[in-house]
């Protein structure tokens, strides 16, 4: 059977961690390396100056882990670099505890792991979703359904393989199996946020501290895109490109006559 590692950024005791891991035991041997804490929105840091440790982990149900005192992309390239004496042949990283859906993959740490798998030469699959309370009944029938999904989405890519430099971006909106309307095949859609996101506070001294991150996104209503598939309640597929190059500006870009020496 193929190698799968299954990692995360919200911590390797997540729910969505467990539905993800149980799910493609079905299809492939699992071995699971996450972050021993939530890195939630840490993007595609690695570490570089400090030493990095293993642990021993077991999960919920009673099944064998490792944790990393390192980021979720450290996890992935410690895996990659043999730490467990075996390399995957795929990356799967989630069930993430919220959508990563148009601008967010940049900040994601869910889709970092997979853009991680891919540099080093395996594919990578990220999937998320959306639950508000961990212990609820429809909390995890939806880690168990968008679960399913990537495990079906796995089982594609080890038979067909990936584009060089792409992973799958998959979002299941947080509805009960029964509500889901279907997949579409989408393209990155656009959000927005607040631009006075940060919120001023003081502490018992008087002092000033900061808060970030506080408003919700507004989400253009594209069916053909990520926000608006899952907004529609459908399963996004996002097929991401780490090339982000602009290449319908090349030419123009070119025109500029951007100097060769500082001025």
């Amino acid at each position: 059977m193929a190698t799968i590692l299954v990692t995360n950024d919200d911590g390797v005791f997540a729910p969505g961690l467990l539905a993800l891991k149980q799910a493609l035991t079905a299809i492939a041997d699992v071995i699971v390396l996450a972050p021993e804490r939530n890195w939630s929105a840490s993007s595609h840091i690695k570490t570089m100056h400090k030493p990095l440790r293993v642990h021993k982990a077991t999960l919920a149900d009673g099944s064998s882990a490792f944790s990393s005192s390192g980021s979720p992309t450290d996890c992935v390239a410690l895996v990659m670099g043999g730490v467990l004496g075996i390399v995957p042949d795929l990356v799967v990283a989630g069930v993430n505890a919220g959508h990563n859906l148009g601008v967010d993959v940049t900040y994601s740490g869910t889709v970092a792991c997979a853009m991680e798998a891919v540099i080093k030469g395996v594919p990578g699959i990220a999937v998320s979703t959306s639950y508000l309370d961990d212990s609820a009944a429809d909390a995890a029938a939806i880690r168990r359904m968008a679960a399913e999904l990537a495990r079906g989405a796995a089982l594609r890519v080890m038979e067909r393989g990936l584009p060089d430099y792409t992973l799958l971006n998959i979002n299941v909106p947080a509805v009960a199996p029964e509500q889901l309307k279907g997949v579409r095949v989408t393209r990155m859609g656009r959000r927005h946020y607040d631009a006075n996101e940060v919120q001023e506070r003081h502490d018992p001294y008087g002092r000033p501290y900061y808060w970030l991150g506080g408003s919700m996104p507004n989400d253009e209503d594209d069916p053909s895109t990520d926000v608006g598939a899952v907004k529609q309640g459908f399963v996004s597929v996002t097929p991401i490109s780490l090339d982000m190059t602009n290449h319908q500006f090349l030419e123009n870009l070119s025109e500029w006559g951007i100097p060769v020496e500082a001025a």
